[in-house]
C-alpha cells in the first residue's frame, strides 16, 4: 500500500512538473512597451478663434474640467458633448479637479497648480497668454519634461475643440 501511494505521488508530481511553457503566451514585451511609450513632446498652435467668451464652449469646458463622467455621470453634458464615444462606450472626460483647484470646484486636488483666479492673476497681467494655456492642456511636456499632467492632445484623450473649451473655461471670468 505504501509503495502504491509513493508511486502515485511520484507520477502525479511528474505530471505537474512537466514543461507547459509552450501553452503559455509569451508576447514580446519590448513591442508592447514601444507601443505604449509616448512620442516626443509636441508643440501645438491653437487655431484662430479657439478661445471663446461664448457661454456654450465655456460650459463644455467647465463640464470637462469638473467631471470624470463615464457610466457614473449623473449630469447631462452640455450641448456639443456626448456621454459616449463613437463606438458607444462611455467617454471619460477630464476630471481636472482631481489635481487642480478652481472656482466652484468640489473636492479639488492639490497636486497641480491652483487655477483659482487664473484670468486675473495670469491672463490680465500678461504673465501668460491663451496659447500658453492651450499648450499646457494639449501637451505640458514642452516646458516641463517631468510633468505628471496628462498628455491630452498628443494621446488623443481630447480633441482640439475640447482643448479649446477647457482653455476657454480656465481663462473665463468666474
Amino acid at each position: 500500500m505504501k509503495k502504491t501511494i509513493i508511486i502515485s505521488l511520484l507520477l502525479g508530481g511528474s505530471i505537474f512538473a512537466a514543461n507547459y511553457s509552450g501553452m503559455i503566451e509569451n508576447p514580446d514585451a519590448s513591442k508592447i512597451i514601444k507601443k505604449d511609450l509616448l512620442g516626443p513632446a509636441k508643440t501645438y498652435i491653437m487655431a484662430e478663434g479657439c478661445i471663446s467668451t461664448d457661454s456654450q464652449p465655456i460650459a463644455r469646458g467647465a463640464f470637462i474640467f469638473h467631471n470624470l463622467n463615464g457610466e457614473d455621470s449623473k449630469e447631462t453634458p452640455p450641448e456639443g458633448l456626448s456621454r459616449t464615444n463613437e463606438d458607444g462606450k462611455f467617454k471619460q472626460y477630464g476630471n481636472c479637479v482631481a489635481c487642480h483647484n478652481i472656482e466652484g470646484a468640489n473636492g479639488a486636488g492639490n497636486i497641480g497648480p491652483d487655477l483659482t483666479g487664473y484670468k486675473t492673476n495670469f491672463i490680465d497681467t500678461h504673465a501668460r497668454d491663451n496659447q500658453f494655456v492651450y499648450q499646457k492642456i494639449a501637451d505640458a511636456r514642452t516646458d516641463n519634461p517631468d510633468t505628471h499632467m496628462t498628455i491630452n492632445l498628443t494621446t488623443k484623450l481630447f480633441n482640439e475643440r475640447e482643448i479649446c473649451d477647457i482653455a476657454s473655461y480656465i481663462v473665463s471670468p468666474k
